[in-house]
């Protein structure tokens, strides 16, 4: 399944990564819908909030399909025919939706139905391997390229920096049965897991029925175009992009983690398997808190290039073990961050 993630780009630069071509082969920036209500986070749970893509003709019926905006929606669907007075009453989990039965489950049928479909964006997820001692956590993504890791970021310049995770996700909006304001949420879409994870997760079969398995992953625009452009890709074919991908890779990361209270970098950051795995409070890690706090302020006097850019920490090397980790720890070394060490209990 998919039960955590992390997006943490602000919100400007949020919008530059997910630059695309129009129909008429224009380059744009999706516009923002509600973007005072994005918040980045490094651990990211359902219920919470997070930005999706989605047809700008959802919010504008006379607008061309092929636009897309970015909105903040709360994790975890709500049917639009839910009737109950508060969403929280209901009674089954929506956060991940199982691709071999989105059509036939009535929870996401009608909306998959009636186009809505989204793409969820973060930076990666996390998935946690059962061991005999717990659960061991890793952090999955995208690869990075070092060209774009490295190269700072300024202005209108063609975005270069991390490439998000693009998750084939449904929407609905819920509206309150006794009036009040819209609600719009989501479920990501899962499939079996590749073969590349399945060693961390994979969806076991019993009795002809799966348990979650991973993200659906849309993997380059081509695909994302086709899985939001409702009004010229119909649902019978959209679906065919519903389907494991081996474009990953992923690093294990500290418990720390686990805890969805935590919010700070060392939450992606990579540990060497065999040390302890408790992250104690260090002054690198307060230090990175404060940031954390001061980031996400709203002030208008908050400048960007006031922020560190933790983009360029993650810069991958091809490996057979399908991690980047070694020059992450070479970059959080440098910062102060003893991401490598072994973290007393």
């Amino acid at each position: 399944m998919c039960g955590r993630t992390a997006c943490s780009l602000a919100a400007d630069n949020l919008r530059r990564a997910c630059a695309y071509r129009d129909r008429r082969g224009q380059q744009r920036q999706p516009e923002w819908v509600r973007q005072e209500r994005y918040q980045p986070c490094y651990n990211k749970g359902p219920q919470s909030s997070g930005p999706v893509l989605l047809s700008r003709r959802h919010l504008h019926q006379d607008a061309d399909s092929s636009e897309r905006v970015l909105m903040d929606m709360r994790w975890g669907l709500v049917p639009s025919w839910f009737k109950q007075d508060n969403p929280s009453k209901l009674q089954f989990n929506t956060s991940n939706c199982r691709s071999d039965t989105m059509l036939s489950k009535s929870s996401y049928k009608g909306a998959l139905l009636k186009g809505k479909r989204c793409v969820v964006l973060a930076d990666g997820f996390y998935e946690w391997q059962q061991q005999s001692g717990g659960k061991q956590p890793y952090f999955i993504y995208f690869p990075q390229t070092k060209e774009a890791m490295d190269k700072e970021m300024e202005g209108d310049e063609e975005w270069k920096g991390w490439r998000l995770l693009t998750m084939a996700g449904i929407f609905d909006c819920w509206e309150p049965p006794g009036g009040g304001e819209t609600l719009y949420t989501y479920t990501i879409i899962t499939v079996d897991a590749s073969k590349d994870v399945s060693f961390i997760h994979h969806r076991q079969v019993r009795a002809g029925k799966g348990v979650a398995g991973m993200p659906a992953i849309l993997d380059g625009d081509e695909a994302i175009r086709k899985w939001l452009d409702f009004a010229e890709v119909p649902t019978q074919e959209a679906v065919k992009l519903i389907q494991p991908t081996e474009n990953i890779v992923f690093h294990p990361v500290s418990t720390f983690v686990n805890n969805i209270r935590n919010n700070t970098p060392e939450c992606v950051a990579p540990i060497e398997l065999g040390a302890k795995k408790e992250a104690k409070a260090t002054p690198s890690n307060k230090v990175m808190l404060d940031w954390l706090k001061s980031s996400q302020d709203c002030s208008p006097q908050k400048k960007e290039n006031d922020l560190p850019k933790w983009t360029s920490q993650f810069i991958h090397s091809p490996s057979p073990k399908k991690t980047s980790a070694h020059v992450l720890k070479q970059w959080l070394e440098k910062q102060g961050q003893p991401a490598a060490k072994k973290h007393k209990a």
